[in-house]
């Protein structure tokens, strides 16, 4: 542990605390900024930064919720099953635009407030983290895994592009130190918000029918989210491994669950995609959250996470089969990791909040677990 009251010793190590990123998006520069500056202007200030980020995030949260209801085996939009209501789309399309407000005007209001704070930047890419796979999961209702939709093994995939697509933007900046906004996150999230009210108009019916010759919408869809891209720049760690380091164990979850996909005996990403889905996403998460905390504190990323040692153990029991009921562990160990990354949320974010002592610089460096006061 080390603490500092020094200013000096601030200076020094608390580069941290200057926020750098590059957003050169159009649909962001010239629309949704004067949008959210205006909403800016009607909020009262005494409402916390923080508690617009969490408002935003429950958003995309009970999105993920309402369509699991209604379409817990993302089957509800093929041909001969029951289709979400209507006011469902609706209401996920306005849910959708108001989270993606919400994540635009927190920080605005975080500077128009003078309550800027590193946790808070924290927080805020800390529930971005989490927040994508709570949206991929939901968009994927639209189209399903039917016939005419998109096959859970290929939609698992494209979960993994948008969670590398994310941790890359937070890579860049551990290597450079300023965060570079891909473009694709706009256009997705204006164009989904609209497809989701016309999906409430139209019917799910209308996606069956290809575009063009035998280009569906769920490939137009599919291009969409695979067109995130990132910006290339110097990298400040002259060692290539030091460079890549905070990849490594976002690889190694990655190829963990893909050999639980191919070598599952029950087929359990067939079986319980929504949860396998969710359990990916809040694992990838939590790696995501301390590469953050890293790249903020310009601190060395730590190379291995604890948590994948029990995953490689659960992976383990499952492709052997020596637990033969899958649906029962990947429930089992997807609770476990949710609880694990609340706690490392309240332990890092919420009760540095709750400290009444004068501010001051701690650093926790224990492994896994890394936070500042």
């Amino acid at each position: 542990v080390t603490v500092s009251n020094k200013p000096s010793d601030l200076a020094s190590s608390c580069s941290f605390l200057q926020y750098s990123a590059v957003d050169s998006n159009p649909l962001s520069v010239y629309i949704m900024h004067p949008f959210w500056n205006s909403v800016v202007k009607v909020m009262p200030r005494w409402l916390a930064p923080n508690l617009i980020t969490f408002t935003g995030f429950m958003f995309l949260v009970f999105n993920f919720l309402m369509l699991a209801f209604y379409d817990y085996h993302f089957d509800a939009s093929a041909e001969g099953h029951t289709h979400v209501p209507s006011w469902v789309w609706v209401a996920a399309g306005l849910f959708n635009f108001l989270a993606y407000t919400l994540d635009g005007v927190d920080g605005k209001q975080a500077r128009r407030t003078n309550s800027s704070t590193p946790l808070g930047e924290l927080f805020d890419h800390g529930l971005d983290s989490w927040a994508c796979v709570f949206f991929v999961a939901t968009v994927y209702s639209i189209f399903g895994r039917g016939e005419s939709g998109v096959g859970v093994v290929t939609l698992y995939y494209i979960l993994w592009v948008v969670l590398f697509s994310f941790i890359l933007s937070h890579w860049e900046k551990y290597n450079t130190g300023i965060l570079f906004l891909p473009w694709g996150y706009d256009i997705s999230q204006v164009t989904i918000s609209i497809i989701y009210i016309v999906t409430a108009v139209v019917g799910v019916e209308t996606w069956y029918e290809p575009i063009w010759w035998n280009f569906h919408y769920r490939d137009l869809f599919t291009f969409m989210i695979l067109g995130e891209a990132s910006r290339n720049n110097s990298l400040k760690h002259s060692s290539i491994y030091e460079a890549f380091l905070p990849f490594l164990s976002p690889v190694l979850l990655f190829l963990l669950s893909t050999v639980w996909v191919i070598f599952s005996p029950s087929d359990i990403l067939q079986q319980q995609p929504r949860v396998f889905y969710l359990m990916v996403g809040t694992a990838f998460a939590n790696l995501t959250c301390k590469l953050i905390v890293c790249q903020m504190s310009n601190t060395r990323c730590q190379p291995l996470s604890w948590l994948l040692v029990p995953m490689a153990t659960v992976v383990l029991l499952a492709v052997t089969g020596l637990v033969t009921n899958e649906t029962l562990l990947i429930y089992a160990w997807t609770a476990i990791v949710i609880l694990t990354h609340v706690h490392y949320g309240v332990s890092v974010v919420i009760l540095p909040f709750t400290q009444q002592k004068p501010p001051v610089l701690i650093m926790l460096n224990t492994g896994d677990y890394m936070a500042m006061w």
